[in-house]
């Protein structure tokens, strides 16, 4: 996807430094043939298994995104009445997209059940009896598997950790059985299958396959007591490589670890929920330097990219590798890269070795495809900047960037 080409950093076949100066910074690019074949590492790791690959909308949920995974035979992994609207529109069809999420409102529940989803992973005893009542309302049976914690150290930052006693997501292991049989005597539900989710950004797969075997514990439990599951839902979590010393595992290895325990499931579907892992490294966000200095012992590089446009280091303390758009041989110093947004979180990178960069050069974070521009605010009032999709040499606007006025544009004035 990025290559530097007589030391010009290049995007495909088009030049970063040509789209930064045309459609001004900061802006988001986006490789098309690395989302590709990053979805299609999905599908290549899980042929012969009945799979569903779920997009994780809430990595990126831009129309034009969505829209080339949906023709890739995407589904999509939702956690708001928003991320449904987005998936149908896409073209994701309903019966393969799953609700999850643990604040679902009567609205988005029954916006689900009448677009008719695959199913909800309900996430706490009170939402199943929302989501039982709204269905009876509507006359229709509910879907749904529910999220079961099954206690799995995924290894990954506490904030993206999902999977552990006392995390706000999912039923407790130890409670899931007997709200299964709770849901089994509700007119109105069908249960379907189970779910779990144990983090993201996860570098070695072997937690999926702790999560698997207590998942399977379940399964036949709930099946030796007449309860049918057709889905299992692994969830998402595979890692990229945001620094040099990750080494992330691919999806044929996720499936060998998952299916070594799943295999002799001959009649259940495999949902996987990757989201990060499509999207993740397959975009950049490029700004420009506006000053130097120095303070005490540090050096600053001040740009305009600040932590409303890509959020992960300031929330918690992420990697992203910095880049020059045009290689050279400068001089390099240790540096941090920050923007001009008023909070002394507002950082991409701290003591970085990097380029003295001049004032007006470009410069790029890479791996900002996954909760960069889905993420991004007004914050300070500044203006969300352009995201833009390249193939080959073609480059498409997929969203334009913002302008003073559209700060405004809501409000009542």
């Amino acid at each position: 996807m990025l290559k530097y080409v007589r030391n010009e950093l290049f995007v495909e076949k088009v030049a970063v430094s040509n789209l930064a100066k045309k459609y001004n910074t900061p802006l988001y690019i986006y490789s098309q043939d690395k989302l590709e074949a990053n979805f299609n590492a999905y599908k290549t790791g899980f042929k012969g298994v009945d799979s569903i690959i779920c997009y994780a909308m809430k990595a990126n949920s831009n129309y034009a995104i969505l829209k080339l995974l949906a023709k890739l035979g995407a589904g999509a992994d939702i956690v708001s009445g928003g991320e449904l609207y987005r998936a149908l529109k896409a073209g994701i069809n309903p019966r393969k997209i799953v609700y999850s999420g643990v604040g679902k409102t009567s609205k988005e529940i029954e916006f689900a059940l009448k677009s008719d989803i695959l199913m909800f992973n309900i996430e706490s005893f009170e939402e199943l009896e929302q989501i039982n009542k709204i269905a009876g309302k509507l006359k229709k049976k509910a879907r749904i598997s529910f999220r079961v914690n099954p206690n799995v150290d995924a290894h990954t930052h506490k904030y993206i950790t999902t999977g552990k006693e006392g995390n706000k997501f999912g039923i407790r292991y130890e409670d899931a059985f007997d709200i299964y049989v709770k849901a089994s005597k509700m007119k109105n539900i069908e249960i379907v299958g189970v779910d779990s989710h144990i983090g993201s950004q996860i570098l070695d797969v072997t937690p999926f396959k702790l999560a698997a075997k207590k998942i399977s514990a379940l399964i036949d439990k709930l099946e030796s007591n007449g309860m049918k599951i057709k889905y299992i839902d692994i969830g998402g979590g595979l890692g990229i490589k945001y620094a040099a010393a990750d080494k992330p595992q691919k999806p044929i290895d996720l499936r060998k670890m998952v299916m070594s325990v799943y295999s002799k499931y001959k009649d259940k579907t495999i949902i996987v929920e990757p989201g990060r892992a499509i999207v993740g490294d397959a975009g950049i966000l490029v700004g420009e330097v506006l000053y130097r200095k120095t303070s005490g012992p540090k050096n600053f590089i001040i740009t305009n990219l600040a932590m409303n446009d890509l959020i992960r280091p300031a929330l918690y303390e992420s990697y992203h590798s910095v880049i020059p758009v045009k290689k050279s041989s400068k001089k390099q110093q240790v540096a941090d890269v920050v923007g001009p947004v008023c909070e002394s979180g507002d950082f991409i990178a701290k003591d970085r070795t990097l380029p003295i960069f001049e004032q007006g050069e470009f410069i790029v974070a890479e791996c900002a495809g996954a909760y960069g521009r889905a993420m991004a605010s007004q914050y300070n009032s500044r203006p969300r900047g352009a995201e833009v999709l390249v193939k080959g040499s073609k480059v498409k606007v997929i969203r334009k960037a913002e302008t003073i006025e559209d700060l405004m544009s809501k409000e009542i004035k």
